[in-house]
């Protein structure tokens, strides 16, 4: 049943109209409309306009569609969502940091307008996701006390338990030997914790019963662990798949990554154990959720060889 979904849905014409929609509306919130700012919001757009497939946040409107919300009032907490994505990969690339010169192969932020402005750029991109989810335009479609549960919920995965925390590990992980349990740590708040907060928020804004919001839970937990695996297997081959570029750079050999910790296929292993476990959670929900069956099903198969055929035929779905 699931196997036969999956095969009749058109992924890549999906990603590419929710992606259109996404852009048109992350223009809408970035236009540069002061000529006083323009270098600041030049390097705003930058970070946000860079090539990505805005995975989170169609992972919000996919979630917030599922049961049942309009898509013009997912938009504002989609991309608010995204605009705090690039927001780190901008920070990330610093020299404090990974010190990259390259993001999905062209020059990071910080070669293009310097280390301040891009630091500048990444804490514009921060405080504007909140600015966006406080606005009126969130506000009036969606009742005021969900949209600062939305703000709790959105601050605490960027936050010191989340994203941030997540980078601080992964710092302190570098040049040394860490068990599984802290690479998984890094992973599940690092790349995990904006990924599980993205589906949990698209359910929430479409009124998702707590039981269907457990599910959506553990689906988004799962696929936020097979995205960075998924990511650091292609980082580690060095070549990413013939789809779709890795989103990190290339100074990953430092870091405590999965595939290093315990070899590739054993990695790979892994993948499709997680893909199964997202699968199951969303699978009673049958037809309304194959956007979000098939974009698990592809964060995992763009690392198996043999891409998603294969896949699905090693797994019996």
């Amino acid at each position: 049943m699931t196997s036969d979904l999956l095969q009749e849905f058109d992924l890549h014409d999906y990603l590419h109209g929710q992606s259109v929609v996404i852009e048109r509306a992350l223009e809408r919130y970035l236009k540069i409309d002061n000529s006083e700012l323009h270098t600041i919001y030049r390097a705003m757009r930058y970070g946000v306009f860079s090539g990505g497939k805005r995975i989170r946040p169609i992972l919000t409107l996919a979630a917030g569609e599922l049961f049942g919300a309009q898509q013009t009032n997912l938009l504002p907490f989609a991309c608010a969502i995204e605009m705090i994505h690039a927001y780190s990969l901008i920070h990330d690339d610093l020299p404090a940091l990974d010190d990259d010169d390259l993001r999905r192969g062209k020059p990071t932020a910080h070669k293009i307008f310097g280390d301040g402005m891009a630091l500048l750029a990444g804490d514009a991109l921060l405080t504007e996701a909140f600015h966006l989810l406080s606005s009126p335009e969130s506000r009036r479609s969606v009742p005021a006390d969900l949209v600062l549960q939305m703000i709790h919920e959105l601050s605490r995965a960027a936050g010191a338990t989340g994203l941030v925390g997540g980078q601080g590990l992964d710092l302190e992980a570098e040049d040394k030997e860490v068990d599984l349990a802290t690479v998984e740590l890094i992973h599940v708040r690092k790349t995990g914790a904006l990924i599980l907060a993205s589906v949990r928020i698209g359910a929430q804004v479409a009124g998702a019963k707590a039981a269907d919001l457990k599910r959506i839970t553990r689906y988004g937990e799962r696929l936020g662990l097979a995205f960075q695996i998924a990511d650091d297997i292609l980082d580690a081959r060095g070549e990413p798949a013939a789809d779709e570029r890795a989103e990190s750079g290339n100074n990953e050999v430092k870091k405590a990554t999965y595939p290093a910790l315990v070899g590739a296929q054993q990695a790979e292993d892994k993948l499709k154990e997680l893909l199964e476990f997202c699968l199951d959670e969303v699978r009673p929900f049958g037809a309304p959720a194959i956007a979000l069956m098939a974009i698990a099903d592809h964060i995992v198969a763009r690392t198996i060889h043999g891409g998603l055929n294969t896949l699905r035929k090693e797994m019996g779905n």
